[in-house]
């Protein structure tokens, strides 16, 4: 029965499909049979019947269309579909989505259609994706305003810009067929935006090859010179992770802890940036690769496991102890936990060992799914959660007509981020960069403005100072402080950005008021009548 019902499309794109090409047919059947098998452990009733209208809705109004390099278009919402099930860990709704995505922008089908066949929640999905479509632009304010759309469907339901990233990772995997013009937008918005966006949506693989395909075409000369030198250095690079692997497989199973250990090369764009910063040759680049070790442990002893590890491996190697990142204690918003340490390795070469359980690697690789996969109920507020509630916030009170909404966005939610303290003890998460004033707007705006200084650790700075990881901060404030126009200069967050234009503006506002006030009162003096304009 099973098999007649996967059998059944070969007989709709007979009919209704056209194509001159047996080939054609097979390979369609051939994608839409994957993606049933990937879906297989997912699907409950009725969950077959579904996917199938949906690809037969979306075969059928794409049925005349032809993608850049000359395949039928319906195989894009196919793979785009499979990314979402295999790479993302989407389910049933999404894929449905998925094989959806293009058709309200591209054919006759209306959103109408949609809610009608699959009812409100997947067609207000495919409305979001719809939105987000060709609306990334730094150029105009009113891309800003369709880029607050974006987000806002985001923070209702981010299974939007999951979709989108699928979407995006098959666009730039066929970006050959394009122009070289078209090649160079749409890498240059894939890096500004759709990049960072799936490094805070946690998928690290997919934003790692959305940076190497950018780069692939904004930079081809420096893109093949790192490959080809990666291909060349392949065998010694191999013989060195052998060696560096090896004294550690031995104490871990000596320990009777159940792993896996195995190196990884870094990613071609990743190497390039630590060539422009620290302005070296790829020779003297240390850490062309990371040591991964993945362990199986129960729920309640990830921790204790881990920092086991991390004990086995500075028994071996000396750590380098500013190198050490302990995202276990303190995740990161989007869900990433792990331990990270640098050591010296034999032949003085410096090696990055990243240590993680097998949940956290999932999580690593898949993000948000996983994240919400492994989510209990109830208990303390979700980090993604306290994410999208902060950009709620700033989407409620920005004034997000203006052109730099886009870059104050980037640089407040997109970018790497610190872990600080209040004097109780509390962690606020604030971006790489931000400064005691910032700080003292995300625990209040009144206390924001009102911001003379701060103590870091019991010690005065200024409120220009630059915090970082771990510091305790108390902030010091006087009623007689006011924003003035060089605040916007000490700030990275968004938040903090709006509320001192918001001060700002309500200063002019009370100036002119003022000035308004004396006219009249002069004038009223001279015998002469005040009459407003």
């Amino acid at each position: 029965m099973e098999e007649a019902m996967e059998n059944q499309p070969t007989e709709i794109l007979l009919q209704k499909y056209n194509l001159d090409e047996e080939q054609e047919k097979k390979e369609i059947i051939r994608h839409y049979r994957a993606l049933l098998r990937s879906l297989r452990p997912k699907l409950k009733r009725g969950d077959k019947e579904l996917v199938r209208h949906a690809f037969e809705m979306a075969a059928t109004a794409h049925k005349t269309m032809r993608r850049k390099s000359g395949e039928p278009y319906i195989i894009h919402p196919l793979t785009v579909a499979m990314i979402c099930v295999e790479e993302i860990g989407l389910g049933v709704r999404s894929t449905i989505c998925a094989l959806l995505h293009d058709t309200v922008e591209d054919t006759d089908i209306s959103l109408d259609d949609v809610e009608d066949e699959f009812g409100t929640e997947i067609a207000r999905i495919v409305d979001g994706l719809t939105k987000i479509s060709n609306v990334i632009d730094t150029n105009t304010s009113q891309q800003a305003e369709n880029f607050k759309k974006i987000l806002l469907t985001l923070t209702d339901d981010p299974r939007v810009i999951l979709i989108k990233l699928a979407d995006r990772l098959h666009n730039m995997r066929t970006l050959d067929h394009m122009k070289r013009e078209k090649q160079l937008k749409i890498s240059s918005e894939t890096v500004w935006v759709y990049a960072p966006l799936a490094h805070r949506m946690g998928l690290y693989s997919i934003k790692t090859e959305l940076e190497d395909l950018s780069m692939k075409y904004m930079e081809p000369e420096a893109y093949k010179d790192i490959a080809k030198k990666l291909a060349e250095t392949k065998r010694e690079r191999s013989r060195y992770i052998n060696e560096f692997i090896r004294p550690l497989k031995e104490k871990l199973e000596a320990s009777d802890l159940a792993f896996e250990i195995y190196g990884r090369p870094k990613s071609i764009h990743s190497i390039w940036n630590k060539i422009k910063k620290k302005a070296v040759f790829f020779e003297e680049v240390y850490d062309l690769f990371a040591i991964r070790v993945i362990l199986d442990s129960a729920a309640e002893k990830e921790k204790e496991d881990c920092w086991k590890v991390y004990s086995l491996i500075t028994d071996e190697y000396t750590p380098s102890p500013e190198r050490l990142r302990d995202w276990l204690s303190n995740p990161k918003s989007n869900g990433y936990e792990a331990l990270h340490t640098t050591v010296m390795g034999p032949q003085g070469k410096w090696v990055e060992v990243q240590i993680r359980s097998k949940r956290m690697n999932e999580i690593a690789e898949r993000g948000l799914a996983a994240h919400y996969k492994y989510k209990e109920g109830g208990g303390e507020e979700d980090r993604f959660d306290k994410w999208f509630g902060q950009i709620r916030e700033v989407l409620a009170t920005h004034d997000t007509e203006t052109v730099d909404f886009l870059q104050d966005f980037k640089t407040s939610f997109l970018a790497e981020e610190i872990y600080v303290y209040t004097p109780k003890g509390d962690v606020k998460m604030l971006p790489v960069g931000s400064t005691a004033l910032d700080f003292a707007f995300s625990i209040h705006s009144a206390i924001g403005t009102k911001c003379i200084g701060a103590k870091v650790h019991h010690k005065l700075v200024p409120i220009s100072h630059k915090l970082r990881s771990g510091d305790q901060i108390e902030i010091i404030t006087s009623n007689k402080q006011k924003p003035s126009e060089d605040w916007l200069n000490l700030v990275v967050t968004a938040k903090a950005k709006s509320k001192i234009k918001d001060s700002l503006r309500e200063e002019k506002r009370k100036i002119a008021d003022d000035g308004k006030y004396t006219l009249q009162k002069k004038l009223e003096g001279l015998g002469a009548a005040y009459k407003p304009t």
